[in-house]
């Protein structure tokens, strides 16, 4: 099997260039004008084009891929265009100089927007040919006809978005669209740049080294160039960020001038990427997604071989908490709502009022200032789900790597949908799982670990350890929050978290239909959409063994000893490993006395002569116990405090905290020099946090390598015990 090429994009930013001719420094907001107005030249050029073929016919032509004379269109879009002859319906302005290759990044913009539609208009035409007497509930049949005409890999919330598109549709104008012309305007195009479709004379891109990429474009110098002469070639370095290695491939990359004054540049890389299967994995990682835990995960092993293998997992749940970040952007989005509320109440009352009313301006200047704080919220939302959807990912993947497995299997996005109450429909629909979910593929392919989905219809309702009917109710220790639910099963007694018990249900089921695993071809992505239920059974791990059955396992492969006598004549007696009870050291003598003087034996050497004496006939392990659980004597008399136990304070009367119960409130008053002040424990721990995952207030489980001793290995065998060292 090959290496394939693994495609991203990696997003860097342009801060300044060199005029090539004349050697002028361009400054960061000079160059920011400069592409702006290249990008303002290829986005009229491309708004012309997409307006004029935004028809139904046009989309049924660019559909079936195919030009005049019956031969295929090219994949590059510039070309498909051209040859289907679009591209006369775009001109500059009179007096406008612009070269070929911009016309060509226009196009290519052009059919790309065209081309995206075509899935959107197949949809629509799908839902319109099969539209129901009821839009809000369907029945069996007519779910059955819309799905034989829908193309592959739709998924549930594209058919409702639709569906309800097209019923806000009918309840204004009383009748069906036509089709996705109808249905909607031309689609909005975006002030970018696409180099890509341009060649040598309008833009190169080199590598010159490990952390930097040289970028050469051709910018104009006004917002609009009447000859050649006003076009200058600019050198441009860019900073490489540390996901692009140095054996990735740099390809050429899009500009985009954003609203806050910085050039984006997005730069396409390639890299060799391990080749991954779809079937013959023994080792798993099953997630499942949760409301307060992001991701709840555990490992499985496929144990057996044909219709007798088994699912066997260790226990040990894999938990990635983002309960404080959830509740931050929960926060974040009820102020994005308030802030859209009051600004559209001051333009409703600006409109009333008219213009002449001295209010007016008033109003509209709030409205304004409104839609800045709105937009400033909605780019520390993005920002937040953008940076914990990779930090989860980064988790979830390293996880994997550690314990083993070579497959990822997840809950299948398209059967999760919010129903239920307003809060819980608000915090389950900013959860951001598709975003976590491409991250995955991402950093999973480069590790060369394949990601599943399986079929998400009753992993919490049933058992993992018997297949019975799961109950439901309030966990132990958070009896007064809701979304933290235990199971429980009466037949068998299994007791744990709802998402542990979801996690291994998914990971028995992605091991068990592996072989029903299917690769859609447009996306790549691989779903299981057979569902295979079978029994998960948690195992012990393999502990070390005993002095007396190593000794047993040696003396059985030894060779047999030889009758006779002993043959080594120096040796006429075994070694002793250690003192017997007939030659006890002396206690030490006192300073000032004689060495032949006897002492009384002090309280020590009486307990080592009884430990010695019971030796005996009791064998003592070397093994000292963690825990004591009796207070130890000194020879002084003074009893100390064992681990775990507190001999001078008494116990509190009353319940523990704890399952239910508060904990008591801290009656002792803080010291005034640390009042508001955090331990050096307490710091640590957030700065560990934040360089595992990122974020100072978020739990997950530290990702620990497994030894062939512990948790589930390749292979039926047992594995191999390290040696003592």
């Amino acid at each position: 099997m090959g290496v394939g090429r693994l495609m991203a994009t990696a997003p860097c930013t342009a801060f300044g260039g060199v005029v090539e001719g004349s050697g002028e420094r361009v400054g960061g907001r000079l160059l920011y004008q400069r592409v702006s107005f290249l990008a303002e030249l290829c986005g009229g050029l491309t708004r012309q084009l997409v307006a004029s073929r935004w028809d139904e016919d046009s989309l049924d032509l660019l559909a079936a891929g195919v030009d005049g004379q019956g031969e295929s269109l090219p994949s590059k879009g510039w070309m498909a265009l051209r040859r289907l002859g679009w591209a006369q319906a775009a001109a500059p302005a009179e007096g406008v100089y612009v070269s070929d290759r911009v016309r060509r990044a226009s196009q290519e913009y052009a059919a790309r927007t065209l081309r995206l539609a075509l899935h959107r208009r197949a949809l629509v035409a799908a839902i319109l040919a099969t539209w129901p007497g009821d839009p809000h509930r369907r029945s069996e049949a007519e779910w059955t006809a819309l799905r034989a005409a829908l193309p592959a890999g739709v998924s549930k919330a594209e058919i409702r978005n639709r569906s309800r598109q097209v019923s806000a549709y009918v309840r204004e104008h009383g009748r069906l669209p036509a089709g996705l012309c109808e249905l909607e305007g031309p689609p909005e195009v975006a002030g970018l740049v696409v180099l890509a479709a341009m060649d040598r004379q309008q833009v190169t891109l080199v590598r010159v080294g490990e952390a930097t990429a040289r970028l050469r474009v051709k910018l104009p110098l006004c917002p609009a160039p009447a000859s050649g002469r006003d076009w200058a070639w600019h050198v441009i370095d860019i900073r490489l960020p540390g996901t692009v290695g140095a054996d990735a491939v740099l390809h050429t990359p899009t500009l985009r001038p954003t609203r806050s004054g910085r050039i984006a540049v997005d730069l396409p890389h390639s890299q060799p990427a391990p080749p991954v299967k779809s079937t013959g994995h023994r080792g798993a990682v099953g997630f499942d997604w949760g409301v307060n835990t992001l991701l709840t995960g555990t490992v499985g092993r496929l144990s057996g071989q044909g219709p007798e293998s088994r699912v066997v997992t260790d226990g040990r749940p894999l938990i990635f908490d983002a309960t404080a970040i959830s509740a931050k952007l929960h926060r974040l989005r009820g102020h994005r709502e308030h802030l859209a509320a009051k600004r559209d109440h001051c333009q409703r009352l600006a409109e009333g009022l008219g213009a002449p009313h001295l209010a007016w301006a008033e109003l509209l200047d709030k409205a304004a200032v409104l839609e800045v704080e709105h937009q400033r919220v909605c780019a520390r939302i993005r920002h937040l789900n953008q940076a914990l959807a990779w930090s989860a990912a980064r988790w979830a993947v390293d996880q994997t790597a550690a314990l083993g497995a070579s497959v990822i299997y997840l809950e299948d996005l398209a059967t999760l949908e919010a129903r239920g109450r307003r809060r819980g429909n608000a915090r389950l629909s900013g959860q951001v799982r598709g975003t976590v979910a491409d991250a995955i593929r991402h950093l999973a392919a480069k590790a060369g670990i394949a990601v599943a989905t399986v079929p998400a219809r009753g992993t919490s309702a049933q058992c993992p350890g018997c297949l019975a009917p799961l109950n439901h109710h309030p966990a132990p220790n958070r009896l007064d929050e809701r979304g933290w639910s235990w199971a429980h099963c009466t037949r068998c007694g299994l007791s744990m978290d709802r998402d542990h018990a979801a996690a291994r249900r998914i990971v028995s089921r992605g091991l068990l239909a592996q072989a029903h695993t299917v690769t859609e071809r447009a996306t790549g992505t691989r779903t299981i959409r057979t569902t295979v239920d079978g029994t998960v059974r948690p195992v012990r791990r393999p502990k070390k063994t005993t002095r007396r059955l190593r000794r047993a396992r040696q003396a059985a492969m030894a060779p047999p000893r030889p009758s006779g006598p002993k043959t080594t004549q120096s040796k006429g007696r075994p070694t002793p490993s250690r003192p017997t009870a007939t030659h006890q050291r002396r206690p030490p003598h006192a300073p000032g006395q004689p060495a032949t003087a006897t002492t009384a034996p002090t309280t020590t050497a009486v307990a080592k002569a009884g430990a010695v004496v019971g030796a005996v006939a009791v064998k003592i392990s070397r093994r000292m116990p963690d825990v004591r659980t009796v207070p130890a004597t000194t020879p002084q008399g003074v009893v100390q405090r064992p681990a775990g136990h507190d001999t001078q304070t008494p116990a509190l009367p009353g319940p523990v905290s704890g399952h239910g119960v508060p904990t008591p409130p801290c009656t002792e008053e803080p010291h005034p020099n640390t009042a508001g002040r955090l331990s050096r424990g307490t710091c640590r721990r957030r700065t560990d946090a934040a360089e595992r995952t990122g974020f100072h207030h978020l739990h997950a489980t530290e990702v620990h390598t497994l030894t062939p001793r512990f948790g589930p290995h390749p292979g039926d065998r047992r594995p191999r015990r390290a040696r003592k060292a």
